[in-house]
């Protein structure tokens, strides 16, 4: 990408390193793509490249040679991190029990930019953005340039609150990679949502930069800046929107999750399960952009209805964007944003009566669905012919196009039911709906005994197995767990396969 201008003082990181690794480093070709130098004590020393490792000398790592490193750097803070004055470059110590250091990882720090070109309207347009992305995919290298572009390019109050020195650098000045947006450095990582606040009300910032959001408190933070119209821009843990909801932390930042239990008639107005799962509050953060390198990512822009669409089981596909050859931005997918992309399934038509369910399978996998009947333990048979069926499953693609048989089941006041995909977890959901509509709700019944279990593990502070269960009922056992604070454990096989729960703390 010939947009891009890097920047890496890599001179500066060379001149901490013992003469018998800086000088076979100089010699190599590719410092360009230089990641970082491991040093462990009684080791060989290591220089590390995308995708693969060299060493850099036959004489093991003493300790000397990290004492040499030690004594040319900043002082470590308690997270371990120490770092090169005015660069971006960061040294973490590991230690032995006593407290010395056994072994360090001097990472090169690079300032790129160009990065925010792919997100420029997002970041124009004041609202708050969340980055997400795998560890070394660039999400800090995007913040810092984010940073840079609010504070210099769009004059406005910028403050980086910078927990481990590594969106502007060690030392006082900040780096010039973040341009004239102002730095708050961190005493300790556990004071950070308190730098948060602080920044807030002491500075009056119209933007906050925050890398690495990991904690309820500093969630909690978050939520607190934005409803005082600052706009957030930040990274948390997690490559994906989805990682975000599982994660009982941090789905704070997309407005929480709670489990909800609806009256027998709205459950059937909605066609769902009488126990759902909604949003609890709006989202912390308005976008929610994925990382997956400096030329691509994908754009959820609305991030309150994309949960709300996952929630009730819609598919809103994310925005991808790409940066081409030319510079140029290229969006290759667009969100649906009235959806009806539904993923969980979706009832067409008056449940029929009896005792053992019927199930016509059209354009759905024969042996999926009878593996899926199995697991459910639904009473039902697979028949040949609508004229022997009391309901009828098919996918969302044959649905939309009407063939002649769907046009026969509706004629016939055949239940139809449609799922997404081909996936035994589709059709498990599919069961669900059917057994509910019987009268029978599973979900319901199986939160009940799990709140019961929680009630007894947090009087008694014993473990207790709850009856065995589908994969997706078991999630929901899971997250119940974790809004109490206790531990839980899948155990056993399918499909007697069931959650324990235990103490708070337990393992």
């Amino acid at each position: 990408m010939g947009m891009l201008r890097i920047t890496d003082d890599l001179d500066a990181m060379l001149d901490v390193l013992p003469p018998q690794v800086r000088e076979p480093l100089l010699e190599r070709p590719e410092n360009f793509e230089l990641l970082e130098v491991v040093l462990d004590l009684g080791r060989l020393p290591e220089a590390r490249y995308p995708e693969r490792e060299v060493v850099l000398s036959e004489r093991e790592v003493a300790e000397a040679d990290l004492d040499y490193i030690v004594s040319r750097i900043g002082e470590f803070t308690s997270d371990n991190r120490a770092g090169i004055e005015r660069t971006l470059h960061r040294i973490s110590a590991i230690r032995n029990r006593r407290g010395r250091i056994v072994g360090l990882t001097c990472r090169v720090g690079r300032a790129v930019f160009g990065t925010i070109r792919i997100i420029e309207d997002l970041v124009r347009s004041g609202k708050s953005i969340l980055l997400l992305g795998r560890p070394g995919v660039g999400k800090t290298t995007m913040l810092r340039e984010v940073a840079r572009f609010l504070a210099d390019d769009m004059n406005k109050r910028v403050v980086v609150v910078d927990t481990s020195n590594e969106i502007a650098g060690d030392g006082d000045i900040p780096h010039p990679g973040i341009g004239s947006a102002r730095r708050m450095q961190v005493p300790t990582p556990t004071m950070q949502h308190a730098v948060m606040i602080e920044a807030v009300e002491n500075h009056m910032p119209e933007v906050i930069i925050i890398d690495e959001i990991g904690t309820d408190l500093e969630a909690a933070a978050a939520r607190t800046i934005a409803e005082r119209g600052v706009q957030l821009v930040a990274t948390a843990h997690g490559n994906t929107l989805e990682n975000l909801i599982m994660n009982p932390t941090l789905c704070d930042l997309i407005g929480g999750i709670q489990s909800v239990t609806l009256g027998d008639e709205e459950a059937r107005r909605r066609g769902t399960q009488k126990s759902i799962l909604e949003r609890k509050a709006p989202p912390t953060f308005d976008v929610v952009v994925e990382i997956q390198s400096w030329e691509r990512v994908s754009v959820h822009p609305n991030v309150a209805e994309t949960v709300d669409s996952i929630l009730r089981g819609y598919n809103v596909p994310a925005e991808v964007r790409e940066i081409d050859k030319e510079g140029e931005v290229r969006v290759t997918a667009s969100p649906l944003p009235s959806g009806r992309e539904k993923r969980s399934p979706e009832r067409r038509g008056p449940v029929a009566a009896g005792r053992e369910r019927k199930i016509y399978p059209f354009g759905v996998s024969r042996r999926r669905l009878e593996q899926a009947i199995h697991q459910m333990g639904m009473p039902a048979t697979i028949v040949e012919q609508l004229v022997d069926a009391d309901a009828l499953v098919t996918l969302r693609s044959y649905y939309r196009r009407k063939p002649q048989v769907l046009r026969d089941a509706e004629e016939r006041g055949v239940p139809i039911y449609v799922i997404k995909s081909n996936t035994v977890f589709q059709m498990e959901q599919c069961i669900l709906s059917m057994r509910s509509e019987r009268g029978q709700d599973p979900v319901l019944s199986a939160l009940q005994e799990a709140e019961e279990a929680i009630g007894e593990v947090m009087k008694a502070e014993r473990p207790i197995e709850l009856s065995p269960q589908n994969a997706y009922i078991r999630r929901l056992q899971h997250m119940l767990a974790q809004r109490y604070n206790l531990t839980s454990r899948s155990m056993g096989q399918e499909p007697q396969r069931r959650v324990r729960i235990l103490p708070g703390g337990a393992a």
